[in-house]
């Protein structure tokens, strides 16, 4: 099993911004954060999810906070199939390759995400009715994306959702093309395309019961056929007071049986009203005003709330830590949170650990508090 190696580097990165005054007062308030990477140290990386905007240095304070907070960053989009290759031999690798430089400039590692998902595929690959066709994008695809980034990137998340609920596999274009073995043929085409890579399964509520069989009896497959797979990523997205942490656990214990890590990869709070759980993209809620109930301000109740949640979760992770190599929070503030837009759009939802002003909340100090004893 490869563990991943993490440079650790305290420090804040100036960005350029229309204002120095405001520049420097930032930094000064950054510096006196303590810092998430650096409070965990030893116990496993903290990592953030990356927007555009954000890797290009147009989000001034972002620039300051996130080599400051964080030791990995995973793409939101840019390394999805439908940006990194939108048409048949046409691949646009700029945004990524703009990822992975921010990545070297700050000393931050790069979770790769995502190499095989049933959603934002492009157009041209949905509409392929030839099978072979199908079969030669599938590897044409995994081969050049997972081969220019070998080396320069610590780990793909290879295959992303592949589940249904249930355990069994999800009725996508891959299972009807491919058939019930192209999750193993995509981590044995990763492996030989990025032999030092970390290789990850990744899924929403795989640490529910019937989607944990699932998941096992899918990385069991994979293992039987002599393939390699380092980890399973347990994306975490979870809704306030109704954290499932007897699951929680029993998963990353079962997990850590079959012989890899456990990463906990999409982490957020949901604070907001909704009808389901998980991280379906295609679900959705009609806007309400009940849906939407915190748009001045989260009352103080339901900001400890967060925070007790938070803290538990971390405790957990903590007590296995000799099991779990990453914690990535799906976000760098409660502002750029995709949960703003789903499963409703244009809601103000408050899942993060730093509120829309970079500032820290009542649960990063619950979590930092669990090592500043």
């Amino acid at each position: 099993m490869m563990k991943i190696h993490y440079v650790i580097y305290l420090g804040c990165l100036l960005a350029a911004g229309p204002v120095k005054s405001q520049q420097v007062q930032q930094t000064t308030a950054t510096k006196e954060i303590p810092s998430l990477k650096a409070v965990f140290a030893g116990d496993f990386v903290i990592g953030t999810a990356l927007n555009a905007a954000q890797v290009e240095g147009r989000d001034p304070r972002a620039a300051l906070l996130v080599p400051q907070q964080f030791n990995v960053a995973t793409p939101e989009n840019v390394m999805k199939a439908a940006p990194i290759h939108p048409e048949w031999g046409r691949y646009n690798f700029g945004p990524a390759d703009a990822l992975v430089e921010y990545g070297r400039n700050n000393n931050i590692g790069i979770n790769a995400h995502t190499l095989i998902w049933h959603s934002q595929l492009p157009r041209f690959a949905q509409q392929l009715q030839s099978i072979d066709s199908f079969r030669l994008f599938f590897q044409e695809h995994i081969k050049t994306v997972a081969g220019r980034y070998s080396g320069k990137v610590l780990s793909w998340d290879v295959v992303n959702e592949a589940l249904n609920e249930d355990g069994s596999m999800r009725k996508s274009v891959f299972l009807d093309k491919l058939g019930d073995d192209y999750v193993t043929e995509a981590f044995r085409l990763a492996q030989e395309a990025s032999p030092n890579t970390v290789l990850y399964y990744n899924d929403y509520n795989n640490e529910q019961p019937a989607k944990r069989a699932g998941c096992i009896a899918l990385i069991k497959k994979v293992q039987a056929a002599g393939v390699r797979i380092d980890g399973v990523g347990i994306q975490g997205h979870w809704s306030l007071g109704k954290i499932p942490l007897k699951h929680i656990e029993q998963s990353i214990l079962e997990y850590a049986a079959l012989g890899i890590k456990v990463a906990i990869t999409e982490l957020d709070i949901e604070v907001l009203p909704r009808n389901f759980q998980g991280a379906d993209v295609n679900q959705r809620m009609q806007a309400t005003p009940s849906t939407n109930p915190y748009v001045n301000g989260l009352p103080d109740s339901v900001q400890q709330q967060l925070a007790a949640d938070y803290r538990a979760l971390f405790q957990l992770f903590l007590k296995h830590r000799d099991k779990i190599d990453r914690v990535t929070f799906w976000g760098v503030n409660d502002g750029n949170s995709w949960l703003n837009g789903w499963p409703v759009r244009g809601r103000t939802n408050y899942p993060l650990l730093f509120d829309r002003e970079y500032q820290p909340k009542p649960a990063f100090w619950a979590v930092v508090g669990l090592k500043n004893k």
